[in-house]
This record gives C-alpha cells, sequence and structure tokens, in this order.
C-alpha cells in the first residue's frame, strides 16, 4: 500500500493535466532556485564592492585618483563606484565646456550620480519579479491540478459499482500531489524575494546617502574654489 501511494507511483497514473502541472511547477521551481543562487550571490559582490570603495573614498585618496580608478576598471567596478565615476564624469564635461556656474555644476552631478542609481537599481532589482510571480501564481497552479486531478478520480468512480477508501484514496492522493508541489515552488520563492527585497532597500539607502555626502563634497569645494573640486578628500572624514 505505501509502495502504491509512493509520490512517484502516484505521479506516474496520474491524468495528462496533473502530470503538465508538476511538470511545468518542478521546471518553475528549478528556475525560481537558480534566480535565487544567483541573485544571493550578485548582491553578496554588490555590498563588498561597495564597502570596498567606501573605505577607499573616505581614507583621503584624489578624487582624480579614484576617477582615474573608476573608469580603469570600470567592469568590475561596483554600483556605488560607478555613481562616483558618473557625477565625476559629467563635471569634468561641464567644465570642459567652461561651465563656471557651482550650482549648475552640482546639479549636473548630482542629476548624472542619479539617473546611474536607478540603472544600478534596476540591474540590482532584475529577476526580482519573477520570483514575486512564481510565489504568488504556484499555489494557484497545484490547485488547478489538484482540482482537475479530483474531477478525473471522481468520474472514473461513477462507473464502479462499490466505491470504498482504497478505491478513492490513490486518486485523491495523486490530485493533492500538485498542491503539495505549488506550495514547495512558491514558499523558496517568496522568502526569496522578501529578504532579497530587505537587502536592496538597504543598499538603495547606502547609495542615496553617499550620493549626498560625495554632493556635499562638492558643494564644499566649490563653494571655496571650483577649480579645487579635483583636490583631495583627506579632510573629508572629519566633516563627514
Amino acid at each position: 500500500m505505501n509502495q502504491d501511494l509512493s509520490i512517484i507511483n502516484l505521479l506516474l497514473h496520474a491524468s495528462f493535466v496533473v502530470q503538465l502541472v508538476v511538470l511545468l511547477l518542478v521546471i518553475v521551481s528549478i528556475a525560481s532556485w537558480a534566480a535565487i543562487i544567483r541573485k544571493y550571490f550578485a548582491l553578496r559582490r554588490m555590498r563588498a564592492l561597495n564597502d570596498d570603495f567606501e573605505r577607499e573614498f573616505w581614507s583621503g585618496t584624489s578624487l582624480n585618483e579614484l576617477f582615474a580608478s573608476a573608469a580603469q576598471n570600470a567592469k568590475f567596478a561596483g554600483p556605488m563606484e560607478r555613481i562616483f565615476a558618473s557625477g565625476m564624469r559629467e563635471y569634468q564635461k561641464l567644465r570642459e565646456r567652461h561651465v563656471s556656474d557651482a550650482p549648475t555644476l552640482l546639479d549636473g552631478a548630482r542629476r548624472a550620480m542619479r539617473a546611474s542609481f536607478q540603472r544600478e537599481l534596476d540591474a540590482a532589482e532584475q529577476n526580482l519579479s519573477f520570483l514575486a510571480t512564481v510565489g504568488s501564481v504556484s499555489p494557484y497552479v497545484g490547485l488547478f491540478g489538484t482540482v482537475w486531478g479530483i474531477m478525473h478520480a471522481f468520474t472514473g468512480l461513477a462507473a464502479l459499482a462499490q466505491v470504498t477508501l482504497a478505491t478513492v484514496a490513490p486518486g485523491i492522493a495523486e490530485a493533492l500531489v500538485a498542491t503539495a508541489i505549488g506550495l514547495f515552488a512558491a514558499i523558496p520563492a517568496v522568502v526569496g524575494y522578501n529578504r532579497f527585497a530587505r537587502e536592496i532597500d538597504k543598499i538603495a539607502i547606502a547609495l542615496e546617502t553617499y550620493i549626498e555626502e560625495f554632493s556635499n563634497i562638492l558643494q564644499r569645494n566649490l563653494s571655496a574654489n571650483p577649480a579645487a573640486v579635483a583636490s583631495a578628500t583627506s579632510a573629508a572624514p572629519a566633516n563627514r
């Protein structure tokens, strides 16, 4: 009896629709686990790169040196470093066009950093919508398989003269397997989505804070001397 009601045996004897639903849920579950693993390591790397650049930024290295390093290692830079490079690049372009108005310079750098920030946020949120869809839809897909399986089981029982628990149990059990697999696919996706959403919120807050801090540094330097923005930031940590 235990062997007859094993999950593999139930699925082998299930209706075609139930088998199709289960196969779809298994594929979605594998894809969702792959997305979770990729996102976990991507966010971990993102945090590490941000921390490394932030330490270097506040260590007293000049903005020119930081910008040269960011331009040289653009492919391997983190979000915070790319945001910094965007602001410095826009500032230098404005300076090359002989723009000397401090508010214009500061506004241009801030807008460039904001645009870069939005691109980084979009990249960080990639695949989150997929996890949200899996978490919300998978139980209903499994429920559809269960309903269909129960309908198929009762249709087959209608032709029997005598119905016992032994004849009802296999059909009901194979139908319920679809719901179980639907929950198996949905639960990790929901947990992963919630965790990654919190992590991305923390990263976004850190990036926004950095944009404001860097803007303050630019504003202080522009107020003193527009040409001094490329000077060292050794005094910045004391005013952070």
